[in-house]
């Protein structure tokens, strides 16, 4: 079990004395910013009362907090959240045990006190319908891969589905400059526990063995990766912000151990 965690003591930066969130001493080193998403707007008229934010919006996109009541979103509205993007725990534990020719063993690992973000940026790597790049507006070629996440299919803003709380905000051809902000809506605990390996064997041995010139044989059943706990269900966690790596595998093994 170890527990790391840092605090930055000094930090060359305005005098924030009067806005003290935007300040990153006594913070963690791995500290991460952004904005306190409440909900997605209602309807227009919700959009027209609101402080202004980013770009061209609209009912169905995210609505941030204004954190210091100037009427607009903007940096000065960027609160520390979530945990650090490195954990500030990790952990294993195993046990082993043998009882009348069988054994047992099985290794825990995990993680705990850190966030990640799925990730909405420029390349719309999570951005369904968006070809091409953010910034170029053309179609290069690069299409987004997730597209077509169950999630955002089972849960998504719309004009028959006006739930403030969707898992995805209103569906577009483009990105929306206002919801790919770091915020609280897609920020995520990465924290797990994972059943890394198991072992489950039998030895036989006695007189039987030996009149076929063995002294024992043992049967196992054994894995690696076998079972994850966590939160957050789209993807491992462990896979970070966009799942587009490749997976922890799950491996499954049977076998015969003889000693001669």
């Amino acid at each position: 079990f170890t527990l790391s965690k840092s605090k930055v003591l000094e930090w060359e930066e305005p005098d924030y004395s009067e806005t003290a969130w935007l300040s990153k001493v006594g913070k963690s080193v791995n500290q991460q910013w952004g904005y306190i998403a409440e909900r997605l707007f209602i309807d227009e008229a919700e959009v027209k009362n609101s402080p202004t934010q980013f770009g061209t919006y609209q009912a169905g996109d995210i609505k941030y907090r204004d954190v210091n009541g100037d009427g607009k979103i903007s940096e000065l509205d960027k609160v520390p959240i979530g945990y650090p993007t490195e954990p500030e725990i990790n952990f294993g534990f195993g046990l082993s045990a043998g009882y009348k020719g069988f054994d047992l063993s099985f290794f825990f690992t995990g993680q705990g006190r850190k966030s990640f973000w799925l990730n909405m940026d420029g390349n719309g790597r999570i951005q369904p319908f968006l070809d091409g790049s953010y910034t170029g507006g053309g179609d290069d070629g690069w299409i987004g891969q997730n597209a077509v996440l169950q999630a955002i299919a089972d849960s998504y803003w719309s004009e028959t589905n006006r739930n403030p709380y969707a898992f995805w905000p209103r569906l577009a051809n483009y990105a929306v400059e206002n919801n790919t902000q770091q915020s609280t809506w897609f920020m995520n605990d990465a924290s797990f526990l994972r059943l890394k390996s198991a072992e489950l064997g039998y030895t036989l041995s006695g007189k039987t063995l030996k009149k076929v010139g063995l002294q024992n044989l043992r049967i196992y059943l054994s894995g690696t990766n076998l079972y994850c706990w966590s939160g957050f269900k789209l993807w491992d966690p462990e896979m970070g912000s966009s799942g587009l790596g490749y997976p922890v595998q799950r491996v499954i093994n049977v076998g015969l151990n003889i000693g001669l």
